[in-house]
């Protein structure tokens, strides 16, 4: 299939499919962990699933950050 060709396609796509192509083309940009960063993020996993309330959600850790970032 040829670029255009693709063009051509993306408005037949659904959200989800449109939203999928986006995440896997950022993906082939994306380089590979070294194995001491992979060890790390798989630590902090199971560190997280041992103890899943030792974690602060997203929204919550933005809501805390805000006032710090205003000064």
């Amino acid at each position: 299939m040829s670029f255009a060709q693709v063009l051509e396609e993306l408005p037949t796509l659904t959200f989800e499919q449109r939203q999928l192509l986006i995440r896997r083309a950022l993906e082939l940009d994306d380089l590979p962990l070294s194995e001491r960063d992979e060890a790390l993020v798989e630590a902090r996993l199971a560190a997280h699933r041992a103890v899943p309330k030792s974690s602060v959600p997203l929204d919550e850790m933005k809501t805390r950050l805000r006032p710090r970032s205003k000064s």
